[in-house]
C-alpha cells in the first residue's frame, strides 16, 4: 500500500469544475470532512446516545459525543507522533509533511464518526438487535415462504452478526439523505479508516488470527460502496493503515474512561484501583511504567493540595498519565510494525507485546467485573431489551408488506409513517430495479437503519407512546 493512493481525497460525488473560477476556500478536502460531520444531524444525535450509562442525570459521565470527541483527539494526538516518526526516521521516502497533516485530519474525522452508526442503549443495543434476529428471523414468513430461505446467506449474516461499525458505513455513504443518494459525501480516505473489520458477514474468521476477520465492516447492501473506497485508496480487503490508529484511539480512550466514570459512579474506588494494580505489578515489576507507583504518588499530592477528597485527585489525574504513556506505546506499536502494516500482513492491534497490552487488559477486566457484571447494569440492560425487542417486533412486522401489493392494516400503515423519510427515501432509491428477495432484504434493513438512528430518549418515549404510557 501506498500514502499517495491511501490518502484518497475522491469522493462519490465528484465536484464540478467552473471555469475562470478561483476558491477562496483554503481548506483540505479532509478539513472539509471535518465540517460536514459536525454540522450533521447524526452527529447531534450522538449526545443523547450511550456510552455505559444510559439515560445517566449526570453531567459528568461520558455520552457517545463526548466519547467520539475523545476518540477524535486522540486519533489526531497519534496520528501528529505517527507521522512525524515516519518522517524523522525516513520510513517511507514518499512520505511528506503535507500527508503528516492530511493523517491527523483524517483521524480526527473518524474519531468523530466512528460510533455514529451504532443503536441506542451503547454495545448492548447491538447485542439485542442480533439477539432479535436470531429468535426472530428463523420464524419470519413472506408470502408463504420463510424468510431464511429468502434471503443468501450474506443477508442472513448481515442481521445475525448486526454491528454498529457496518451501520457508520452504510450511514454516511447513503442514509444521510439531505442532498442526493451519496449521503455525507465523504472522502475515499476517511471512509476506508472507519471499516474495522474489511470483510463481509459470510467472511467472519475469528478463528483466522487476523483482527480484522472477527467482525464484519459493511452489509451485503453496500459491498459495492466498500469496493469502490477500498479500490480507489488500494487498501483491498486489508485494514487501511490509519485504521490500527483508530482502533487504538478508541480502545485507548473507552478503556481509560470508563474506569474515570466508575469511579465517579462509585463502582470502584481507589483503593480497589489501588490493589488491581498492585497484582499486575507483581507480575511486571520491571513494566517501564509504575501504574501503581503513580497512582499513589498522586494521592500523596492530592492530600495536600485537596485533604478533603484525594482519591478523586489521584485516580483523574492517573488517568491523564495512563492515557499518555499509552499513546507512547500505540505509536511504538505502529512505526515497530511499519512495514507490515503497509503490506496489509500485521494481525494485531497497536498495543500487542508492548507493556500497555497488559494495562489495556487489566482497564478492561476491571471495568466488566466491577461495571458491566454488576446488578445495577443488568437492570438497565433488561429493560433496554424489553424496548429495543417491542420495537424491533412492531417494525418488523409492519415492513414485512411495505412496498409491495399487499396492502397493509391500520396499525402497519401508522406503524411505517414513524419512520423517517429520509430512511424511506433512501430505501425507496436502493430499491429500483431490484429484486423481489432484495427488496425485502432492505426493508429489513430499514428496520435497522431506523431503530440506529434513535436516540436513547427517543427509542425509550416511542415505546412509552406506542404503549400507552404517559
Amino acid at each position: 500500500m501506498e500514502w499517495n493512493t491511501l490518502l484518497s481525497a475522491q469522493r462519490m460525488r465528484g465536484g464540478k469544475s467552473k471555469k475562470n473560477f478561483k476558491s477562496t476556500d483554503l481548506r483540505s478536502e479532509f478539513e472539509k470532512d471535518y465540517h460536514r460531520i459536525i454540522g450533521s444531524a447524526s452527529f447531534r444525535r450522538l449526545q443523547d446516545k450511550t456510552q455505559v450509562f444510559p439515560l445517566d442525570k449526570s453531567d459528568f459521565i461520558r455520552t457517545r459525543l463526548t466519547h467520539s470527541l475523545e476518540v477524535a483527539s486522540l486519533g489526531k494526538s497519534l496520528g501528529q507522533n505517527i507521522g512525524e516518526n515516519i518522517l524523522n526516521y525516513r520510513k517511507d521516502s514518499g512520505f511528506t509533511i503535507q500527508m503528516k497533516e492530511d493523517i491527523c485530519h483524517i483521524l480526527e474525522c473518524a474519531g468523530l464518526i466512528h460510533d455514529i452508526g451504532n443503536p441506542p442503549f451503547g454495545h448492548f443495543g447491538e447485542t439485542a438487535i442480533r439477539e432479535w434476529f436470531e429468535r426472530n428471523l428463523p420464524q419470519l414468513v413472506f408470502k408463504g415462504r420463510r424468510v431464511e430461505d429468502i434471503l443468501t446467506p450474506q443477508m442472513k449474516g448481515d442481521f445475525y452478526h448486526f454491528e454498529g461499525n457496518a451501520q457508520a458505513l452504510r450511514l454516511v455513504t447513503k442514509l444521510h439523505y439531505l442532498v442526493d443518494e451519496y449521503g455525507m459525501n465523504l472522502t475515499y480516505a476517511l471512509l476506508n479508516t472507519i471499516v474495522k473489520y474489511p470483510v463481509p458477514s459470510d467472511k467472519i474468521n475469528r478463528k483466522s488470527g487476523n483482527i480484522k476477520d472477527k467482525k464484519m465492516g459493511y452489509y451485503d447492501a453496500d459491498r459495492e460502496v466498500f469496493e469502490e473506497i477500498s479500490g480507489a485508496t488500494g487498501a483491498g480487503n486489508c485494514r487501511h493503515p490509519l485504521t490500527y490508529i483508530l482502533e487504538a484511539a478508541d480502545d485507548l480512550a473507552y478503556k481509560t474512561a470508563d474506569i474515570e466514570d466508575a469511579f465517579v459512579k462509585g463502582f470502584v474506588s481507589y483503593y480497589t484501583l489501588e490493589r488491581e494494580l498492585s497484582a499486575l505489578m507483581e507480575k511486571r515489576p520491571d513494566a517501564p511504567f509504575d501504574a501503581l507507583g503513580k497512582l499513589k504518588e498522586l494521592y500523596e499530592r492530592g492530600a495536600k493540595k485537596q485533604p478533603q477528597n484525594p482519591e478523586s485527585y489521584a485516580v483523574k489525574n492517573w488517568i491523564v498519565r495512563v492515557q499518555g504513556f499509552l499513546i507512547s506505546c500505540a505509536t511504538y506499536g505502529f512505526t515497530s510494525h511499519y512495514d507490515e502494516i503497509m503490506a496489509g500482513t500485521f494481525c494485531h492491534d497497536l498495543f500487542y507485546g508492548t507493556y500497555g497490552e497488559e494495562l489495556m487488559e487489566l482497564l478492561g477486566d476491571i471495568a466488566f467485573r466491577y461495571v458491566f457484571s454488576s446488578k445495577t447494569i443488568y437492570k438497565m440492560e433488561v429493560s433496554e431489551a424489553v424496548i429495543l425487542d417491542f420495537l424491533m417486533d412492531r417494525l418488523v412486522h409492519a415492513v414485512l408488506y411495505y412496498d409491495t401489493e399487499e396492502k397493509l392494516n391500520s396499525i402497519d400503515s401508522r406503524v411505517i409513517s414513524f419512520i423517517s423519510d429520509n430512511y424511506k427515501n433512501a430505501y425507496k432509491l436502493q430499491a429500483e430495479g431490484k429484486t423481489e428477495e432484495e427488496k425485502l432484504y432492505l426493508r429489513l434493513l430499514l428496520v435497522t437503519d431506523y431503530v440506529c438512528g434513535m436516540t436513547d430518549s427517543y427509542a425509550k418515549r416511542l415505546y412509552q407512546e406506542m404503549n400507552g404510557i404517559i
